[in-house]
């Protein structure tokens, strides 16, 4: 397996969109909740991994806002996994220095889920290390339309202009203001899809696929993602 070259720098910004946890339980013959319990190993294990690394930030797309349509009893099965999740890592988060950020429509979270998350990210909020965001009810779509429904009424206002806003300041009004565009997208599970993903944020990142399920997901995986994008040559339109 390629190794990650230390002469070389790792991506500062990793987004990940973790799929195959459905795929992975029913090839077992499990339910497909039992793949997102799963699947949560391999969250820890990332997150550990990118810090000890060196990612400066990881964004994980945990719940989009398509989402929504599955069946509730996966639907409840995820709120659940996820305010469990949390409660018994924000004490790992805090010993591995990550602060935990949010992006999406979390307002749409049941009330459980988002007074524990509200909860970590406060617990967390003065770590500096890995920033990790989590992609909560998130649609870059719906991101996007936010952010041109927020530029109108400050138009509307008298606080800018048409002639003032720039594709460097439009990312100012997207949730991930706080944080660079991702160097690297990783894919799971072989589907070669965006999903509403990061749009606007994505427009130059390296795009790596795997056909590893994400509950199979491991460091050698990353390590292996990686390793294929430090052999890239970036040339952002350029020669």
């Amino acid at each position: 397996m390629p190794m990650i070259d230390p002469a070389l720098p790792v991506p500062e910004h990793i987004a990940v969109i973790m799929d195959g946890n459905g795929r992975w339980a029913k090839s077992r013959g499990k339910a497909r909740n039992e793949g997102h319990r799963e699947g949560a190993k391999s969250v820890e294990a990332i997150i550990e991994s990118c810090g000890a690394i060196g990612v400066k930030y990881l964004t994980l797309y945990a719940f989009s806002s398509e989402n929504w349509k599955r069946p509730r009893s996966e639907v409840d099965g995820l709120m659940g996994l996820l305010t469990h999740f949390l409660k018994l890592k924000t004490s790992s988060l805090i010993e591995n220095n990550v602060r935990l950020k949010v992006i999406g429509a979390v307002e749409m979270l049941p009330e459980s889920s988002l007074s524990q998350l509200n909860k970590t990210i406060e617990a967390t909020a003065e770590n500096d290390g890995l920033t990790l965001y989590v992609a909560l009810s998130y649609g870059s779509r719906e991101e996007i339309v936010k952010a041109v429904r927020t530029l109108m009424q400050k138009s509307a206002d008298g606080e800018i202009t048409p002639d003032e806003l720039t594709v460097e300041n439009f990312g100012d009004y997207l949730y991930t203001a706080d944080c660079p565009d991702p160097d690297l997208l990783i894919r799971t599970s072989g589907e070669f899809r965006i999903s509403n993903f990061l749009l606007w944020q994505i427009s130059y990142s390296e795009i790596y696929i795997t056909d590893v399920y994400w509950p199979d997901f491991r460091r050698s995986h990353l390590e292996e993602a990686i390793a294929d994008y430090q052999r890239r040559h970036r040339r952002y339109g350029g020669l």
